[in-house]
């Protein structure tokens, strides 16, 4: 199967570059502007063409070298935090970008079957009584990023209304583990293993504890987007959610539970969002009864191997085992 993955140096890409490849695949990725170490994707550099979605050349040249058979559609800006920094940029990747992909894709006249990476974040506040969140709850987003995933989630559909383009949209909710920068378990994991290199005082600086989020571990994440470019309707939307939630205190207690150091822990202004969701948690009965998927990995397990992966990376100063 000939395979494309847009946004193949993301933390999501990755590990689907990864698996595909690992199956055997005729696989192209694309990178622009990395958020992945780049000895995470290094071993499969040669597989890589460089591409900014925001320019439609260059989404010819991908296509033409690819011919995909299934294309996950994960170049983005990706972060609701930078979204309130850099609004235009963040619409004009995802939005645009979006419709360039659309438009390439048509004019190449291919088939393919396309997976778009969506978001929990469309949904924006969700009463309790509304918890876990179906598909069909309204969409309210409380920040640009989730604003352009709505865009993203809607070209997707139109294209395949009026134009047969074959889109499955995934409305992933949190999703972590090893690679990961930029959410709470990533942030809490890495600054332990730098605690414990020695290279910060011991102090775990947080945001907000008292939010409640279903969290996925990216392997189980990267299983749910396989299965849905195979057993997926187009069309259709499916939530990709964990199956409990964690209060992010509960995060905290379990990266103390296997830190190697004892620490503190305090409140960062810095670090509280201008609007939270209280609870971030969705229903995957859609994808189930389509799928067969079932979460495999729990979260303790997942926040284990980020500490390990981030040790890695700082390794502790006094050679003791980490």
């Amino acid at each position: 199967m000939k395979i494309l993955i847009l946004g193949a140096t993301g933390f999501v890409g990755s590990y689907l570059m990864e698996r595909a490849l690992k199956a055997g695949h005729d696989v192209v990725g694309t990178h622009y502007n990395a958020t992945i170490d780049s000895r995470d994707w290094s071993p499969y550099s040669d597989k890589l063409m460089h591409c900014d979605i925001r320019y439609r050349e260059q989404l010819d040249s991908v296509l033409e070298r690819s011919k995909p058979d299934v294309v996950y559609l994960l170049a983005a800006q990706s972060y609701p935090a930078l979204s309130w920094r850099v609004p235009i940029e963040t619409l004009e990747t995802n939005v645009v970008g979006t419709a360039n992909v659309y438009q390439a894709i048509k004019a190449a006249k291919l088939d393919p079957v396309i997976v778009v990476a969506c978001s929990s974040a469309e949904y924006g506040e969700v009463a309790a009584h509304e918890v876990p969140v179906k598909e069909s709850h309204a969409l309210r987003p409380l920040h640009p990023y989730g604003v352009s995933k709505v865009a993203t989630e809607m070209l997707a559909i139109q294209y395949w209304l009026n134009d047969g383009l074959r889109s499955v949209c995934a409305r992933i909710f949190n999703t972590t583990g090893p690679r990961k920068t930029g959410d709470v378990c990533a942030d809490f994991t890495q600054r332990m293993a730098r605690i414990e290199a020695g290279l910060a005082p011991p102090i775990l600086k947080v945001g907000n504890l008292q939010t409640h989020r279903a969290i996925t571990d990216v392997r189980d994440l990267a299983n749910a987007l396989e299965l849905l470019a195979e057993k997926g309707v187009a069309g259709e939307v499916y939530n990709i959610s964990g199956a409990r939630t964690y209060q992010m205190q509960d995060v905290v207690d379990l990266v103390r539970k296997h830190a190697l150091v004892e620490i503190s822990v305090e409140t960062d202004p810095a670090l509280l969002r201008p609007s939270d969701e209280a609870v971030i948690f969705g229903d995957s009965t859609r994808l189930i009864e389509a799928t067969g998927w079932k979460q495999q990995i729990q979260l303790e397990q997942t926040l284990v191997d980020m500490l390990a992966y981030w040790r890695l990376h700082h390794p502790r100063n006094d050679g003791a085992p980490a």
